[in-house]
């Protein structure tokens, strides 16, 4: 079955490649992105390739008008919708991070797309989520290992970005809740990280996997149907992560 399918920050990266797989596959996904300009350079790039199944989508999710204006147009042209992946983030990494020298500005700014706007395109988009007809609304939050506690807290542990961490910590934490409020109702609601993956969010680190490997890895969590999981942490190859 057809999903209509919206992932934001979706211009680059692996909420890029995660479009053209799902259109690959025959959904329709909204692609969006905070700037038209590239959004719609993203749009012609796979329309080029012959996926006609792509749409494009202003949203910032740090500006609730912009979502909600994003979530009235799916609405009108499709009437519902059936999976959201809250893909958009930013990681300060250009920033110190230590936790001893950290400026609360950064942690601020990085909560404000990481956690803020989640939190705010997943709740306007609801009652659109409410609509589906796919047997089971699925929201999918990107996370990352680092927002791990367990994992973080390992002797030998690295990469303690403090601002970029405890936003993925609270993304997290904000999961289970956002799962146990809908469980009810049937919603499907999960973390996944993708393990380490070569973007602009971490300049490309060398030792990263290819921006659609790291989609691949978050596949099975957005093609999830009523008999699968909800309130839960996968990783890489579609293990559970400890939180």
């Amino acid at each position: 079955m057809s999903k209509i399918i919206l992932i934001t920050g979706a211009n680059t990266g692996i909420g890029f490649e995660l479009v053209r797989i799902l259109a690959e596959k025959g959904h329709t996904v909204y692609l969006g992105s905070r700037n038209p300009a590239l959004g719609e350079k993203a749009l012609q790039t796979l329309v080029s390739e012959g996926f006609q199944t792509v749409k494009f989508v202003e949203l910032d999710v740090t500006k609730p008008t912009t979502i909600s204006a994003a979530a009235k147009f799916i609405e009108a042209a499709e009437g519902r919708l059936d999976v959201l992946v809250n893909n958009a983030a930013i990681s300060g990494l250009q920033l110190e991070q230590n936790a001893l020298k950290v400026d609360v500005s950064t942690i601020r700014q990085t909560m404000e797309t990481n956690l803020y706007g989640l939190i705010n395109t997943t709740q306007i988009f609801l009652s659109l989520l409410r609509k589906s007809t796919s047997g089971a609304p699925v929201i999918v939050n990107v996370t990352s290992g680092l927002g791990s506690g367990v994992y973080q807290s390992r002797p030998g542990s690295e990469a303690h970005f403090t601002a970029y961490n405890t936003s993925k910590a609270a993304v997290n934490s904000y999961t289970i809740a956002l799962a146990h409020e809908l469980k009810s109702e049937g919603f499907k609601v999960n973390a996944v990280t993708p393990g380490l993956t070569a973007t602009q969010l971490n300049g490309f680190a060398e030792k990263g996997n290819s921006a659609r490997d790291g989609a691949l890895e978050l596949l099975p969590c957005v093609l999830l149907d009523k008999e699968a999981g909800t309130g839960l942490f996968f990783g890489p190859d579609g293990k559970e992560f400890p939180w």
